[in-house]
């Protein structure tokens, strides 16, 4: 296969280094701070404590993302002590000195590393290193996703395992036009690597949140437009199947082998809801036994179900409810305070999961946008077809697809649970926007659409700037804060205003 030319290769190179610095920018310094918990940090450094202390647990999520946080705490070794929180589930009023750094290390790092893979994954989308750039500055300057992935929480693993699936799923479709068997070795290596991405993906997604299971359409997808090239299919399962599996097993692994002490003061005298057969597995310390391996997962799996019975439901009227109904998520509603604290009694710093509105707005007019032109391109007699119908359709349906299960489920949710299929929109609205050929009477040349791209970016960093205070714990006054509580659906509001909700009658 001929060299890609030099200055289209240079050109991705430079948007890819200019994305990762923007990114690192972005999420990595003072990832410390706050040096106090905020939201499930509670829970998941306690988590992380256990696999420290080798003390078994039980947890409603699979072992990676806990894995990670108490892999950073073991690199750093920045605390005295590790083992505060092993005698409970929620962890409360950390000592003195006590440093965060090392808990949320992976979790930031591979949150920075997430936009240079979305960036890739957009290149290959939107087949331009410069729109793939100016699209990736929805992920690198949304204050909502800051917030929330520098914190030691599962999501930025989870959002990881899910740019690496897209990215893989994308390359995978690139050289599909020919059959394997045509394939120049050098087409051949990239087939298997992208195989193997996918598995590696999806892997880390199921490992961290069953949540990203929606992702399987994705397979799907590509075993419908394989039907006829079988020796493509086997290999793809073959590659990307082996590579799932060796890694899901190993994880849970080491997740049983790193939890065999019994602390009796936590919940069942420290089984949690282990059968008799798995306490008898620890009892004997055979947690290494193959044989023992399908019986722990099994008792893993079922404590995910009777953990979510005990997951209470949305309930708008209580005063201090955080949830949201899915279908404010696109508009960034309901924000959530995590945590705030004031120097002075005048200016307060906030902690605050709060959308920058121009990228989640931007997303909810891709996912409407990329509707329309399915429906028009299936509806009416369009001059011109659409040029990526198949990946529109793609996107849509996973966006769908995610939205649509969401609903089903009966408990309570947060807006960070949008994160997946607002990534997903991201995608929508970058293919929609080159799908669109004129805006009334102007004619929409590749020059132009750039310079629409350049709009977008500079209005997503316009609205970064504004939001800033909330997302990094700077001082903000009251006066300040009303200015960006604009939107009421947000129902964003300073610590002695009122909070006022457009769901229940009277003010909170």
């Amino acid at each position: 296969m001929p060299a890609a030319p030099a200055s289209p290769r240079r050109e991705t190179l430079f948007c890819l280094a200019l994305v990762t610095l923007l990114s690192f920018l972005a999420y990595v310094p003072q990832f410390w701070t706050p040096q106090a918990f905020f939201w499930d940090e509670n829970y998941h450094i306690a988590s992380a404590q256990k696999y420290l202390n080798r003390t078994f647990f039980m947890e409603p999520h699979p072992p990676l993302g806990k894995l990670v946080i108490a892999a950073g705490e073991a690199l750093l070794n920045l605390n005295e002590r590790d083992d505060q929180f092993i005698g409970t589930d929620y962890a409360k009023a950390p000592p003195p000195g006590f440093n965060f750094a090392g808990y949320r290390l992976f979790p930031v790092l591979l949150a920075w590393l997430t936009a240079p893979i979305l960036f890739l994954a957009l290149a290959i989308a939107l087949r331009s290193p410069i729109i793939a750039l100016l699209t990736s500055f929805l992920y690198i300057f949304d204050t909502a996703l800051i917030v929330h992935l520098r914190g030691a929480m599962l999501e930025s693993p989870y959002l990881f395992g899910s740019a690496l699936t897209l990215l893989a799923f994308l390359m995978l479709r690139a050289r599909q036009e020919k059959p394997l068997c045509h394939l120049e070795p050098v087409e051949r290596r990239h087939f298997f690597f992208a195989s193997f991405l996918f598995g590696l993906g999806f892997a880390m997604i199921m490992l961290t949140k069953v949540l990203g299971l929606v992702l399987i359409l994705l397979p799907l997808v590509l075993l419908f437009e394989w039907r006829k090239d079988f020796p493509r299919i086997f290999r793809f399962v073959a590659a990307s199947g082996s590579t799932f599996l060796l890694l899901y097993v190993a994880v849970w692994q080491a997740h049983f082998a790193l939890g065999t002490r019994i602390n009796p003061i936590l919940p069942d005298q420290g089984f949690y809801q282990a059968s008799a057969e798995y306490k008898d597995i620890l009892q004997r310390n055979a947690v290494r036994s193959p044989r023992s391996f399908p019986i722990m997962l099994r008792d893993s799996l079922r404590f995910v179900g009777h953990y979510s019975r005990g997951v209470p439901r949305l309930d708008l009227c209580k005063a201090d409810e955080n949830g949201s109904p899915a279908f404010l998520w696109p508009f960034g509603g309901r924000s959530i305070n995590y945590r705030w604290e004031t120097p002075d009694g005048v200016a307060y710093k906030y902690l605050y999961l709060q959308a920058n509105p121009v990228v989640w707005w931007g997303g909810l007019l891709g996912v409407l946008l990329a509707m329309s032109l399915l429906l028009a391109s299936w509806t009416l007699p369009l001059k011109e077809k659409l040029k990526n119908p198949t990946l529109l359709f793609t996107f849509l349906i996973l966006h769908c697809g995610f939205m649509g299960g969401v609903f089903l489920l009966d408990r309570v949710l947060y807006t960070y649970h949008y994160f997946f299929p607002l990534i997903v929109s991201f995608f929508l609205l970058g293919l929609s926007l080159l799908e669109l050929r004129h805006i009334l009477q102007w004619r929409l040349t590749e020059s132009r659409q750039i310079t629409i791209f350049l709009g977008l970016g500079v209005t997503v960093f316009l609205g970064f700037l504004f939001f800033k205070p909330l997302a990094y714990y700077e001082p903000i006054t009251d006066d300040a804060f009303k200015r960006r509580s604009f939107f009421p659906l947000w129902e964003l509001h300073c610590v002695h205003c009122p909070r006022e909700s457009m769901f229940v009658q009277g003010v909170r």
